[in-house]
């Protein structure tokens, strides 16, 4: 009897633990499934490639849509018509985007990839040095490019140079720090691993100073985020919102240089904007017109982008950037986020091609693969036949003690 009663009491043991098994067994099938609902048919929705699939209704998913995204409530304000190909306004306190346009599309980025330049090289050269310019230095400048007039064998103040970028968006400024970074290759590898540990996943660096070249693109959620970042940097602030300056010569001369944002200057027929900060504008064939602009109203910072507007001329890009701002100020507080410029940062990959995989389940991006819940299911259903196994041989144990010889 009593030996009918351990067996019966093992046997019930190893029940439970097949039936913990089976439990887990569904789980354990599944756990390589994603089943986030999938964007509508036809609603246009883009999204990066990866194993993840967004929720078509969260926030930040919605800026891998196509096409223009807001969430305005009870009484906001329309939001504009532009022409840009693609555009963007964030709040660049809090980092919450209040409307895009197409914010993830990769398109060339001209002079506007000066502001990562900036981030990536201001901290590590101090501005109070002073350089003398090299003629090797000074070559390899594209074809019709913006300069500011650094000549070889003068020697400038590193601040001098950074004046020369930001004003007059001058290339031949950005070669010779680039030089003094460790080189033109050196520099745009700097700045690609710059642009993801901001979580900007658009960016590919090839020429840092804007200029065309081959595979080079950036997007108007990226290089919001280079301009919101730039914000918290004094030093950038201090260049990007300057509207004039000195720039050295020859013969011990100078000659006086002036932004060529027209929305910072007021020039050209352009009216300056109220509150403006600054940031940085950019012009090349295949990128047409773009702009990052930051401006500052009754405690609140706004940040725009716009790149490439199709209609209005030379001067749209400045106007488009207004109505964005004055309609971002006049939203704030009704509209709800349609996403978050700090969604990707931190989260990144090993390798140039590097994809976010910590980013939030809101967006989709493309990741390793993603095989840690599978193995906690594993574990989990090994660790419960282990404890099964441990309890029935404790329980024989206590029952009828020790294993002795006959």
């Amino acid at each position: 009897m009593t030996i009918g009663f351990a067996s019966r009491a093992a046997a019930s043991t190893c029940a439970l633990c097949a039936a913990g098994l089976l439990t887990l067994a569904p789980a354990a099938a599944s756990a390589g499934t994603r089943t986030d609902p999938a964007p509508s048919p036809g609603s246009g929705a883009r999204t990066a490639p990866g194993p993840r699939a967004a929720s078509a209704a969260a926030p930040d998913g919605l800026l891998y849509r196509s096409g223009t995204q807001v969430r305005p409530r009870a009484g906001a304000p329309g939001v504009p018509e532009l022409s840009a190909r693609s555009w963007l306004v964030a709040d660049a306190g809090s980092g919450a985007v209040l409307a895009a346009h197409d914010a993830h599309r990769r398109l060339p980025p001209a002079s506007t990839i000066k502001a990562l330049f900036a981030l990536t090289l201001l901290p590590v050269l101090p501005v109070g040095i002073r350089h003398t310019v090299s003629e090797e230095e000074l070559t390899g400048i594209g074809p019709g490019s913006s300069r500011v007039g650094v000549a070889e064998n003068l020697t400038y103040r590193i601040s001098d140079l950074w004046n020369g970028v930001f004003l007059s968006s001058g290339n031949d400024a950005v070669r010779v720090l680039a030089s003094l970074n460790g080189g033109w290759k050196v520099t745009a590898e700097r700045m690609q691993d710059k642009a993801r540990a901001l979580g900007a996943h658009d960016t590919r660096v090839k020429s840092p100073d804007g200029y065309d070249a081959p595979g080079q693109v950036s997007s108007a959620f990226d290089l919001a985020v280079f301009g919101r970042a730039g914000l918290q940097n004094p030093d950038f602030v201090r260049y990007c919102s300057r509207e004039e300056a000195v720039f050295p010569g020859r013969d011990d001369g100078s000659y006086a240089i002036r932004n060529t944002n027209r929305l910072l200057t007021g020039s050209d027929g352009v009216e300056r904007y109220p509150g403006i900060v600054g940031i940085k504008n950019g012009y090349t064939s295949g990128a047409g017109h773009t702009l990052v602009a930051a401006a500052r109203r009754d405690g609140r910072t706004l940040v725009v982008t716009v790149l490439n507007p199709r209609r209005g001329g030379a001067h749209a890009v400045y106007e488009e950037a207004r109505t964005l701002l004055d309609w971002g100020f006049e939203a704030s507080g009704r509209v709800d986020a349609v996403g978050s410029l700090d969604a990707l940062r931190g989260a990144s990959l090993p390798g140039s091609q590097a994809q976010p995989v910590a980013a939030p389940a809101l967006t989709t991006v493309p990741a390793a693969r993603d095989d840690g819940p599978e193995r906690a299911v594993v574990w989990t259903v090994a660790g419960t036949a282990l404890l099964g196994a441990v309890g029935t041989g404790l329980f024989l144990r206590l029952r009828w003690g020790p294993a002795v010889p006959d």
